[in-house]
């Protein structure tokens, strides 16, 4: 499709999104209780908390016999996992800790796109198991504690089918909450550094983040299966971090046009060579399979999660 049309089609799918009533009910589902801020010292406490809260909307999802959540909350539960934050309400929010968050020497955030949802959380291709298999793999090639990955559920993902997946005002509340969390990750374990690892919509996300985390010890952000960051290169994220960038060869987001008009689109393709990021190679899977085990991509991820930069395949 022509770029001119396939603009005034989004620009259509913005107009027809708008008119459309909000739909209003009632929501079954309590907000979770107040927690403290994250710190070294608080960081059992927001495991139990959350570990409450999680347990009271199971309760509230086998009363309304609502199976998909009772089916992922009772797996939330399984023991062992960990989460820092969680809330029920609306398609839901999760933040999973895999691994020794305290110990750690690198930490990599998994921040996803559009449609991650509760239900989906621990499905391939989603947060969660997205954030398991980055965790495995990193296992394999640094055993012991040097990796903790965070699979972070931590804003309102949009949906494919809804007029805010054109636009950055989701990811613009999701920077905030991206950047509270490297901040109490780091006062839980000040040595560590970071990997932001951000997929298709995330990647917005984490260029809002980006200028607002450059006090924080960011060493990488990934980009992978990116519209576009709003930015016109990658020395205008504001950030020292290295930047990364790859598109696998049957992801459909090749398609996309990378213009932004009126607040709409997200701009420059990260993988051109004039947006100036590291090309890394993701193979030839689709748009959903970056992480998926034995794959190119998490092979390349799993070095830039482990600050090995000079054994990442470069594209």
């Amino acid at each position: 499709m022509p770029r001119a049309r396939t603009t005034a089609a989004a620009l259509s799918l913005v107009a027809v999104g708008a008119a459309l009533p909000a739909a209003r009910s009632a929501e079954p589902y309590a907000a979770p209780a107040p927690v403290p801020a994250l710190s070294s010292a608080t960081l059992g406490a927001r495991y139990q908390a959350a570990g409450r809260d999680i347990r009271r909307a199971l309760a509230t999802a086998e009363r309304l016999h609502d199976g998909d959540r009772t089916r992922v909350l009772s797996a939330f539960l399984a023991p062992g996992r960990r989460f820092l934050a969680f809330d029920p309400r609306g398609d839901g929010r999760a933040v999973e800790v895999i691994g020794d968050l305290e110990h750690a020497d690198r930490i990599a955030v998994v921040v996803p796109g559009a449609d991650n949802t509760l239900a989906d959380f621990d499905a391939p291709k989603f947060a969660g198991g997205d954030g398991r298999a980055l965790y495995g793999a990193g296992r394999a090639v640094a055993p012991g504690p040097r990796l903790a990955v965070i699979a972070w559920l931590g804003y309102d993902s949009p949906s494919t089918l809804s007029a805010a997946v054109l636009t950055d005002g989701k990811a613009q509340d999701g920077a905030r909450g991206l950047e509270r969390l490297l901040a109490g990750v780091h006062r839980v374990n000040g040595r560590a550094r970071f990997a932001l690892l951000c997929h298709s919509y995330g990647s917005v996300v984490c260029a809002k983040a980006a200028r607002r985390v450059a006090s924080l010890p960011v060493d990488d952000i990934a980009f992978f299966g990116s519209p576009g960051t709003t930015k016109d290169k990658a020395a205008d994220l504001g950030t020292s971090a290295r930047i990364w960038a790859a598109r696998a060869k049957g992801d459909w987001m090749r398609f996309v046009p990378n213009v932004r008009l009126a607040g709409i689109g997200f701009g420059a393709d990260p993988v051109s060579p004039a947006f100036g990021a590291l090309r890394f190679d993701a193979g030839t899977g689709p748009h959903s399979g970056y992480l998926k085990p034995g794959s190119p991509a998490l092979r390349n991820l799993t070095m830039i999660a482990l600050g090995r930069p000079a054994e990442v395949t470069r594209a």
